[in-house]
């Protein structure tokens, strides 16, 4: 290969390998050289010979194509991750930024992991804060820490890494051509597996929805589970039984300070495969824009439930096939979060209560009604909401049911590529805030708690509209 034609694929290559969970050992062994060589390319030290383009081609079934990006998705987070105000007052051309990824990339790989175990210690610490500020007056100062929050840790790992996760798109994609849809998942597990799949009466699964029975090769699904509830279950289960190394790979990426935590992140990345296998991103990012963002119309068309549709529009940040970055919540009557996922910068509120005035905790009155609504933050940013009401549960008389809302959303700016705004003018947006200890809207009248640095008048003489009075209002 001419010197005017050399190819240096470092970043290329670290991705590939990375995203089958193989170490330079592994692929070493794959292409027949050794690991010092392979960490010479990764580094751009050597470049990539065409008998080991060909070989690479061959081993991994991999488009030469692939190849040729030499650290764009790279340079693309690096970027993203510079935009963040901690380097504010440092000025980082992005042609800077692509050089270091392209000479440097084991140092850009590592300022990517630094900056994510930053994001989660960011968030944990905040979480620690606001526990601080909770400590019941007269408890002992220096007492034994709170115990650690298992739900709190699998939300930060997600909200670090914005609920995408490419390794996982990847693997799913390729699992789902071999099944060969939803209405190939059945014959899918008896021919690969040797099970088969079995719909039995709730009483038989005793307070289980899904069973995997190896003594009898079987897998036992409740019968009163809807369609689509029962899809996903087998997709979930098939994510275990063929994924476990990249749900492995992933979760050792992050840092748990409990069994739990680690447990429930696990499931977390689980269930992101399912979705992945049900709604593979190629042909679900292509339909997203066919249908202009139509979650009933999406879910239909992919045979998934409407908050597994919502859910698995939040993951759409895939490098270069990147769509309408989204935010969602799902809460129940009394206000309690179950589920809550951002990829578009809503800064929901980590303590306390959500803000009354946000219409997903009024989508209860119009039971399965999609609503919609434009919000305005006390500093000017807006979004779009859609909010709905799900059921889980039921399937037959008698059989206990739970109704949540969820709300899906985005910033302003990106709303008119959704359909629930087209041809539709746009509303004045609701003032509403994050959490009332944090809003200083102080007029609002659904006011519940004063806003932190605030003092509150007293109302001897007078008593305003609003349920506090502040000092300086």
């Amino acid at each position: 290969m001419p010197a005017s034609q050399r190819l240096y694929v470092g970043p290329s290559l670290r991705r590939i390998r990375r995203d089958r969970g193989l170490t330079q050992s592994d692929m070493a062994a794959d292409l027949d050289v050794s690991p010092s060589y392979i960490a010479l390319l990764e580094r751009n030290h050597r470049p990539l010979s065409a008998e080991l383009l060909l070989r690479l081609a061959q081993t991994y079934q991999i488009d030469m194509s692939a190849l040729a990006d030499t650290g764009t998705d790279d340079a693309v987070r690096l970027q993203t991750v510079l935009k963040d105000p901690l380097f504010a007052d440092i000025e980082l051309p992005s042609l800077e930024t692509t050089d270091v990824v392209t000479n440097f990339p084991g140092i850009a790989e590592a300022f990517l992991r630094l900056y994510t175990a930053y994001q989660e210690e960011h968030m944990a610490l905040a979480d620690r804060g606001a526990e601080a500020h909770n400590i019941p007056r007269g408890a002992a100062a220096g007492g034994k820490a709170e115990a650690s929050d298992p739900v709190g840790e699998a939300r930060r790992f997600l909200a670090a890494r914005r609920n995408c996760f490419p390794l996982l798109d990847d693997a799913a994609e390729r699992l789902a051509q071999r099944v060969g849809g939803t209405d190939g998942l059945i014959a899918y597990f008896g021919e690969r597996h040797n099970l088969r799949v079995r719909r039995v009466p709730p009483e038989v699964m005793t307070g289980s929805t899904r069973r995997l029975d190896l003594h009898r090769r079987q897998i036992l699904l409740d019968d009163e589970m809807d369609g689509a509830s029962q899809n996903f279950q087998l997709a979930l289960q098939l994510a275990y039984l063929e994924m476990g190394k990249e749900l492995d790979t992933m979760t050792r990426d992050g840092s748990f300070a409990t069994e739990a935590g680690e447990r429930l992140t696990r499931r977390a990345l689980a269930s992101y495969a399912a979705a992945a296998l049900l709604m593979p991103y190629s042909s679900f990012a292509k339909a997203v824009e066919a249908r202009h963002y139509d979650v009933e119309a999406l879910g239909r068309q992919f045979r998934t439930s409407f908050e597994q549709t919502a859910h698995r529009l939040t993951t759409l940040q895939k490098s270069g096939q990147e769509r309408v970055p989204f935010f969602f919540i799902r809460v129940d009557e009394a206000g309690n979060v179950s589920k809550r996922l951002d990829g578009a910068g809503f800064p929901f509120a980590r303590h306390g209560g959500g803000c009354p005035l946000w219409n997903v905790h009024h989508a209860f009155r119009t039971p399965r009604e999609i609503v919609t609504q434009w919000l305005e933050l006390p500093d000017g940013e807006r979004f779009f909401s859609i909010a709905r009401t799900v059921t889980a549960g039921g399937g037959g008389f008698g059989r206990p049911r739970v109704d949540r809302a969820v709300a899906l959303g985005c910033a302003a700016e990106h709303a008119g590529k959704l359909i629930y705004t087209q041809d539709r003018p746009a509303e004045a947006p609701t003032p509403i805030g994050v959490t009332c200890r944090l809003c200083q809207r102080a007029e609002c009248t659904a006011r519940s708690a004063p806003p932190i640095g605030r003092q509150i008048l007293p109302d001897d003489i007078r008593r305003t509209v609003a349920p506090f009075g502040f000092s300086d209002s």
